[in-house]
């Protein structure tokens, strides 16, 4: 069985992480029965303590597991659930698969992006939003679908997103 070495994080490797989540990390890590297999288990769960997976966190997991940090960095880039980037307080998704493209999704991002003044996958001046433009969220009946955090709005006109916008900012 594969153990996790025993490293130790005296203090905050950046003034944003601070210690008591990295010491978080290290708990949950070190009490697993093995690390063998365990990357991505190991990166949901440091995404959900820091909110996304900067590089001091990446490369903390692949020294914690005796592995590469470009290891590492090659999953967190291959899977589309992992960030590198805090995401702001909601994350408003747009589903951008076949069904939802074609009843008009292209229009409602990028109406989006104007009342937001960001792109894809930025997080608003006021951190409340990160704005993302998905493949698809299997709601194809609902289409047009956008969905702010895990709420699911279906059937979305342009109309409809400073009520949806609104809901979220008070």
């Amino acid at each position: 069985m594969t153990k996790p070495q025993a490293i130790s994080v005296t203090k905050p490797v950046s003034e944003e992480l601070p210690k008591e989540k990295f010491d978080e990390l290290e708990e949950f890590i070190d009490n697993m029965e093995t690390t063998k297999g365990a990357l991505i288990e190991i990166l949901h769960k440091a995404q959900n303590i820091f909110g996304y997976l900067p590089r001091d966190v990446q490369l903390y997991i692949a020294r914690k597991l005796g592995i590469p940090g470009a290891e590492v960095f090659g999953v967190v880039s291959f899977y589309s659930y992992f960030t590198t980037k805090p995401n702001g307080k909601h994350t408003i998704s747009v589903c951008m698969g076949t069904a939802c493209f074609v009843r008009g999704a292209d229009k409602i991002i990028e109406r989006l992006k104007e009342k937001l003044e960001v792109e894809s996958n930025e997080i608003t001046e006021d951190g409340l939003f990160t704005l993302k433009d998905v493949r698809c969220v299997g709601a194809c009946g609902l289409a047009p679908v956008v969905m702010v955090d895990d709420k699911v709005f279906g059937r979305v006109k342009e109309e409809d997103l400073d009520d949806i916008i609104e809901a979220y900012r008070s």
